[in-house]
């Protein structure tokens, strides 16, 4: 297959397509006029549509919503869909967030696995189809989005006003193939408070995490305190007990706690280490009252704490097809005397967001407790093993790979493949690579954007044949 050599040769414009698009802050704004999802969005999607035009491919522009690039013939259609907006890049980077550095053979940055490289990759691939001059009976197209990490408005958008491909994969999870996907809820629970009967060590402010897809990697209290040297020694006996990273700036009566963690992706909650956790174990120390504040606290503590699958709140489901649901905290704030949880959950594949609700609101029953359902219920992803597209996805990752030995699988995150029939997820990541996916420090090394590139070169041929 002489199109799998030609890659070699674009091997310095892919790194530079990446870095520069990596340059361009995607995250979710404040939307401007053809600018949906705001300016940074709409920037990386004119970024990706002139590299198109300038690699030879034909490109629509949807209302800066979505776009796409796609070449070829045919009544059918292969389709790619990846995105190119970002989820904020938190705190604590070793290199520039939005600098597309390398180092140690690695580009750094916010999107350079998730999803800009891949998403470069896969125009890579089609150049190299496109200019081997090899014969296909089916039009390749990918689709561009800009709001897969907040809302999928740019996906809605999409297949309301074209046409849904044939088949599709989408590389913005993990190889083998990812056949079946669990469904994903995001809502709250909220309690309103009386600050004023505190005790006394008073909330002024409490906030935490950067999006509910992520677990949050930074949170923090503001305490109005009446005794600060009982204080600063209930600290010293708190962190002299505990692992947690807590960290207090004293001002004057005012003191502000600050929790540290580890962010991942909110689909692998195990994975990372939650700020909000540490913050509330924490706080369920220091506030030793019967207020308001103290009964959230410890329901948290008691319920949710360090869990990750839902077990103590009532919603720990499980099948045999996709494991135990998914359960993470990833946001927090306090606002107009209500505090306020903001809670991510994949459910299994043969769950219902029916049932995690129920359960929920039984376990909560005689509390203050408030669940205020999301507006919106991200049904599981099933395409059957046997099927042309996985079948066919299986044997190209054998094939370039040797990995002979990995089988499909199921995942607890949520891609663009759950948008439309018959797509299913197909890498980037490979079995055993570190999680870098919404992490600081996040990464793609040269060599691994050089294998997908030919993995999804091979991929597109063997669909499109």
């Amino acid at each position: 297959m002489n199109f799998i050599n030609l890659i070699d040769s674009y091997k310095e414009e892919i790194i530079a397509s990446t870095q520069e698009i990596v340059k361009i802050k995607s995250v979710e704004e404040e939307p401007k006029e053809n600018m949906p999802f705001g300016e940074g969005p709409y920037k990386a999607l004119q970024y990706g549509l002139e590299l198109s035009e300038k690699l030879g491919f034909d490109t629509k522009d949807l209302e800066g919503y979505a776009g796409y690039a796609e070449f070829g013939q045919g009544e059918e259609t292969v389709g790619v869909l990846a995105h190119l907006d970002v989820v904020p890049e938190g705190t604590g980077w070793t290199y520039p967030p939005y600098g597309g550095q390398i180092h140690d053979g690695k580009i750094y940055g916010r999107g350079t696995v998730d999803d800009k490289g891949p998403a470069v990759a896969v125009l890579y691939a089609m150049r190299a189809l496109k200019e081997s001059g090899i014969s296909l009976n089916r039009k390749i197209r990918l689709i561009l989005g800009t709001n897969e990490e907040t809302g999928w408005g740019c996906m809605n958008y999409y297949f309301k006003h074209e046409k849904a491909p044939t088949m599709a994969f989408t590389p913005d999870a993990d190889f083998p193939v990812i056949y079946g996907e669990k469904g994903i809820i995001v809502f709250n629970l909220e309690q309103k408070i009386d600050l004023s009967i505190c005790g006394s060590t008073k909330l002024i402010d409490l906030k935490g995490g950067n999006a509910p897809n992520m677990v949050p990697d930074y949170a923090e209290a503001t305490l109005e305190v009446e005794d600060i040297d009982n204080f600063d020694e209930r600290y010293k006996e708190y962190i002299k007990d505990k692992n947690n990273p807590i960290d207090i700036n004293i001002d004057n009566n005012q003191v502000k706690a600050i929790a540290r963690g580890i962010s991942v992706h909110g689909s692998t909650p195990e994975k990372g280490e939650n700020a909000i956790s540490y913050l509330m174990d924490f706080l369920g120390y220091i506030l030793e009252g019967k207020c308001d504040i103290c009964e959230f606290i410890n329901i948290y503590n008691e319920r949710i704490g360090f869990k990750h699958n839902g077990e103590g709140i009532g919603c720990g489901l499980e099948d045999d097809m996709s494991g135990k649901l998914n359960f993470n905290p990833g946001l927090i704030k306090l606002e107009d005397n209500k505090i306020i949880l903001t809670i991510n959950v994949r459910y299994p594949i043969r769950g219902s967001s029916k049932e995690v609700y129920e359960g929920i609101k039984k376990n909560i029953k005689g509390t203050k407790l408030e669940l205020v359902e999301g507006r919106s219920d991200s049904k599981p992803l099933y395409v059957p093993k046997d099927s042309f597209l996985v079948e066919t996805l299986m044997k190209v990752y054998k094939e370039q790979t040797g990995d002979i030995n990995s089988d499909a699988i199921t995942i607890g995150g949520g891609t663009y493949a759950r948008a439309m029939e018959n797509a299913v997820a197909f890498g980037p990541m490979f079995p055993g690579q570190p999680d870098v996916v919404h992490q600081r420090d996040e990464y793609i090394s040269i060599e691994h954007l050089m294998k997908i590139t030919k993995i999804y070169a091979q991929a597109l041929y063997e669909l499109a044949k």
